[in-house]
């Protein structure tokens, strides 16, 4: 019996020191961090409940003042936040590689432009990156003004009374989105399926959190094997119906009327060019297919991807833009000073002139974004050895930048915690490392789809400050973040919209 424990001994003391003390752990180790447990290194820290779990990196980027490290084997990552080391990774070409924690994502996006690599990566921004030429943002700007008004109408029914803004805001977005860069309206008919593609996107970020912090779950066939994994399988199915018909749908129509864009041209951006009727981002795709460029699985990735970051995000941002206003009558304030100066008394649609002229609502919207970035991490696969913090990190490493850490650091951001939109005024945009603020990451890979955020955003919140101001329900200080993709609360985000007095 005696032998037979001191074997069993041995073989866990092999498994521990193969696993956590090979190269890559030993070079790992010099970095601060985790309390290592013996074989499992760092998983077990990750066995939280979502808001706890969400809370951990919070801790550790208070204990250690720019980087510290992970490791449970074959999983070890870096993770940072100080901009001269995230300008280091994000602004390389070296570095595009998004890595395993990418690949939970994966039976849902494929290798869509989000999770894609290399020439493929390469060859569909190509593709997609007149989707977002100034033309045609300011042809879907009408679009957007027109669900921003009935948003703000549909408001006029609260009678006051507090509303859970999230809801009301994902909807908003989720339309937007289908109806710009889609070229599809949502009708009564599939008002049912676009809710349970919302619901079915909730779920799949609880699914993701938790087999990211259970280990073992990164392994395909145990993941598959498990309950939760079936669940997942059952929400994918609702996602990709719905992304689907929305293929569909745009097809059909393309069929019929044409597409409105330069063939000849679809993979050069410099002599795209617009005829009279709106141009669908999906119109694109659809374009790259008749050409041999892209297949039909080739689109469904790609709609899957924009469809989630074009609604999911934006609504986040939009949630915590609303809740933060309200709280700070003096900026609520000034938002109506510049809107009256620009609309007067006028309930007249709002121009892409308009939207450049609101200065001090963008503010306010970075502002949100600083405080409250709804991708508040990212990560990159290091395609070399670089020094960060001055230790070296070999290749191959994970690194993660929080980017919700950086952006609310004091010796970066003064005050951090206060919502204070003067930080973005023209005066002190330039006082700033420019990667201490990347709410939509930074580099070749930064977020394709920025400027339309921005002008969604825009138009949502002048659409409702033209008409409401907003009373506080939920306060900063109410805030429960939840771990998830995106950034969400653990409850409801409440404001009062009471009409404004001039109206």
């Amino acid at each position: 019996m005696f032998l037979y424990l001191l074997a069993i001994a041995l073989v866990l003391l092999f498994i521990h020191v193969l696993f956590n003390y090979n190269v890559r752990a030993r070079a790992l180790r010099k970095i601060p961090g985790f309390r290592d447990d013996f074989i499992i290194g760092n998983a077990l820290e990750l066995w939280l409940p979502p808001v706890e779990l969400f809370k951990l990196p919070r801790k550790y980027a208070q204990k250690f003042e720019r980087i510290y490290r992970f490791w449970s084997f074959p999983f070890g990552a870096v993770v940072i936040y100080e901009p001269s080391d995230v300008e280091k990774v994000l602004s390389s070409t070296k570095h595009n590689d998004k890595g395993i924690l990418y690949t939970i994502l994966k039976p849902w996006l494929q290798d869509g432009l989000l999770l894609s690599s290399g020439a493929k990566w390469q060859h569909r921004r190509k593709i997609l990156t007149p989707a977002f030429h100034f033309n045609i943002l300011k042809q879907f700007s009408v679009t957007l003004d027109e669900n921003s008004r009935r948003m703000a109408d549909a408001l006029e029914s609260a009678k006051g009374e507090q509303v859970d803004v999230v809801p009301l805001i994902s909807e908003f977005t989720l339309n937007s989105i289908c109806e710009t860069s889609m070229g599809t309206q949502l009708s009564d008919e599939t008002s049912t399926a676009a809710m349970e593609y919302k619901n079915a996107i909730y779920e799949l970020g609880k699914m993701f959190v938790e087999r990211f912090t259970k280990i073992i779950y990164l392994i395909d066939f145990l993941f598959a094997m498990s309950t939760i994994g079936k669940r997942q399988e059952k929400y994918l199915n609702t996602v990709h119906t719905f992304t689907k018909r929305v293929i569909k749908d745009r097809k059909e129509y393309v069929e019929r009327f044409g597409i409105d864009i330069n063939e000849d041209n679809i993979d050069n951006e410099d002599t795209f060019y617009l005829t009279k009727r709106k141009t669908a981002m999906l119109d694109l795709l659809i374009s790259a297919q008749k050409k041999g460029l892209i297949d039909n699985p080739g689109i469904q990735e790609e709609v899957d991807t924009f469809m989630f970051e074009g609604h999911d995000t934006t609504a986040a941002a939009l949630a915590f833009a609303l809740m933060s206003i309200a709280n700070d009558q003096s900026i609520q304030d000034k938002i109506f000073v510049e809107l009256d100066e620009i609309f007067g008394k006028s309930s007249r649609p709002t121009t892409m002139d308009d939207f450049s002229k609101m200065h001090y609502l963008e503010c306010c919207i970075k502002e949100t974004l600083r405080l409250y970035p709804p991708v508040h991490f990212i990560a990159r696969r290091l395609g070399e050895t670089v020094q960060l913090d001055n230790y070296t990190v070999d290749e191959g490493t994970i690194c993660v930048i929080l980017i919700y850490d950086m952006q609310r650091r004091e010796d970066l951001f003064k005050d951090p915690l206060k919502f204070d939109p003067e930080r973005f005024s023209p005066e002190n945009n330039f006082k700033r490392h420019p990667y201490s603020y990347i709410p939509f990451s930074a580099g070749p890979r930064n977020c394709i789809g920025q400027k339309f955020a921005m002008l969604e955003m825009k138009s949502a919140l002048s659409a409702v400050l033209r008409k409401f101001r907003l009373e506080p329900v939920t306060r900063h200080s109410d805030i429960e973040i939840t771990a998830d993709i995106v950034l969400r609360t653990s409850h409801p985000i409440y404001v009062k919209f009471i009409k404004r007095e001039h109206l």
